[in-house]
């Protein structure tokens, strides 16, 4: 009798394995296949994920000789896989099938999510150490909730008020690029890594406009947050079996739990200070930048609009490590094709100097960079800082002429989108500002579903303001007394972290004027 029981059961499991590692996997490729999607064959329990490594990791091996065509370097998959099956294909993380789509149409479609059905999909557990469950993963009524206070942060009253007159730039980011620029006189006629310079730079940034404090208060939280982030690349394809990691720990899931702990531990310092200096204040206020607003929030007494201590330390953490990689990378990518192509670096030099000498810059006259828009808008066309924006389908919907079924993850690579001669015509892979000169729709040709970027719709990065006024008072400064060119050591090699960084540096040598 024992043994027919466990035969049954054994015979059960088998069945549900069939089912989950096989039975389904060829019903959804089927089914999307009989709607002319294709894509690489499901394999068993990894699905494609060691053959997107493979690609990468041979992609990485090698430099790219200082082209802007990074596509086939930055995600050779998606490349090789749109000219091999189509522009929208079905590809597999582990057991998760992923429709990738590259089509404009179908990309706003999703991206603006107008009934719902298109929520962000729920990150990998090593991910969660990074982001949690911060506004730039979560949905619903708690993203509504964060959303209003940095809103608040970013586009309300608090940054109106400081942007609109040279107080935002002189006590905070002026104060952090003068501080850098003037570092760099020691370097005059040297080589320089500016990817370097810039992590610094952004890393002082975001400590006192968002915290008030120095980069040296939060030191300990970058550089625990760059190794996490490390730790993050090496595992985000390793296709792990649910619940055996919390039996079988390697060492980076040891040390990513420590990382996050500390980083925890150091944001809660920071705020336990803050509140302390409100107690014994006399206006017993927070204080009005980012950190102040969350802890209003915080401390409300307004239970629906409330947010915990462990929301509050998300979006420190996610701001923490939004704010410097992504100015960070772009900056780096701006000084690297200024010092390829000196006449652009020329034209903005001008515009620069005709509109505040020697002068700070003061934020009337960032709004007037007409060409330094222009070269900021080209840079994030070829190095957009997302190169990846992943939803997931909440309900069989129809997405175009596509019957698509629930849970099914959807995969929108602006890199794609910017680097397709459809839009941008047979010379995408060059440095052309000009392309720009009439704004985004004309260079998109009211596509502008082929230039996104800082993402589209709703989930639109809350921060874009932030990093472009960031962008330009630092590349305003550097104009003012250096002039760069391109260094023979530098290696060009774009790398799809969360970000597209240069995976050794941006070494420039420096020229005072």
């Amino acid at each position: 009798m024992i043994l027919s029981i466990l035969c049954v059961l054994l015979l059960l499991a088998l069945i549900k394995a069939f089912h989950k590692l096989w039975w389904t996997p060829t019903r959804i490729q089927n089914l999307m296949r009989l709607q002319g999607i294709k894509g690489p064959s499901y394999r068993l329990h990894h699905g494609n994920t060691k053959e997107i490594m493979n690609m990468q990791n041979e992609a990485l091996s090698r430099p790219i000789n200082e082209s802007h065509d990074i596509y086939s370097h930055v995600q050779p998959h998606i490349h090789e896989w749109t000219k091999r099956y189509g522009k929208n294909f079905l590809q597999w993380y582990g057991l998760q099938p992923v429709l990738v789509v590259t089509e404009p149409e179908l990309c706003k479609e999703i991206l603006n999510n107008k009934d719902g059905v298109y929520p962000k999909q729920k990150p990998p557990e090593i991910v969660k150490k990074l982001l949690g469950d911060s506004i730039s993963m979560t949905e619903g009524e708690k993203w509504v909730k964060l959303r209003k206070v940095s809103n608040h942060a970013f586009h309300g009253d608090s940054l109106k008020v400081s942007t609109n007159c040279e107080q935002f730039a002189k006590m905070y980011m002026k104060a952090s690029a003068e501080t850098m620029v003037e570092s760099w006189k020691v370097h005059d006629g040297k080589e320089i890594d500016v990817f370097e310079e810039f992590r610094l730079y952004t890393s002082e940034v975001i400590s006192r406009t968002a915290f008030g404090s120095s980069y040296l208060e939060g030191k300990t939280i970058f550089d625990k947050l760059s190794k996490l982030y490390g730790i993050i690349f090496r595992n985000l394809l390793k296709i792990r079996i649910p619940g055996m990691s919390k039996v079988f720990r390697t060492s980076d899931d040891i040390e990513s739990d420590e990382l996050e702990k500390g980083i925890r531990n150091s944001i809660l310092k920071i705020v336990k200070k803050r509140e302390m200096e409100a107690t014994i204040g006399e206006d017993n206020s927070f204080g009005n930048d980012f950190l102040g607003l969350l802890l209003e929030a915080h401390h409300g007494s307004n239970d629906k609009q409330r947010i915990s201590i462990d929301e509050l330390v998300e979006e420190c953490r996610t701001f923490y490590f939004a704010g410097q990689e992504t100015t960070n990378s772009i900056l780096s990518w701006i000084i690297l094709l200024l010092a390829q192509h000196p006449h652009w670096q020329e034209e903005a030099r001008k515009e620069v100097l005709q509109l505040f000498g020697k002068q700070i810059p003061n934020y009337d006259g960032l709004a007037k960079l007409k060409t330094m828009s222009m070269i900021i808008n080209e840079t994030l066309r070829l190095y957009p800082p997302a190169p990846l924006l992943v939803r997931k389908v909440a309900r069989e919907v129809r997405l175009g002429k596509l019957l698509v079924p629930a849970n099914m993850e959807l995969l929108v690579p602006p890199l794609a989108l910017h680097h397709e001669t459809q839009f941008w015509g047979q010379d995408v892979g060059l440095f052309k500002p000009e392309r720009f000169s009439e704004g985004v729709a004309k260079a998109t040709n009211d596509n502008m579903a082929a230039f996104m970027p800082f993402g589209m719709g709703p989930r639109m990065c809350v921060g874009f303001n932030f990093a472009a006024t960031e962008a330009k008072i630092a590349l305003s400064m550097i104009l003012q007394r250096y002039s760069f060119t391109l260094s023979l050591g530098y290696v060009h090699s774009p790398c799809p972290f969360l970000t597209v960084r240069p995976q050794h540096g941006v070494q420039v040598i420096l020229h005072s004027l």
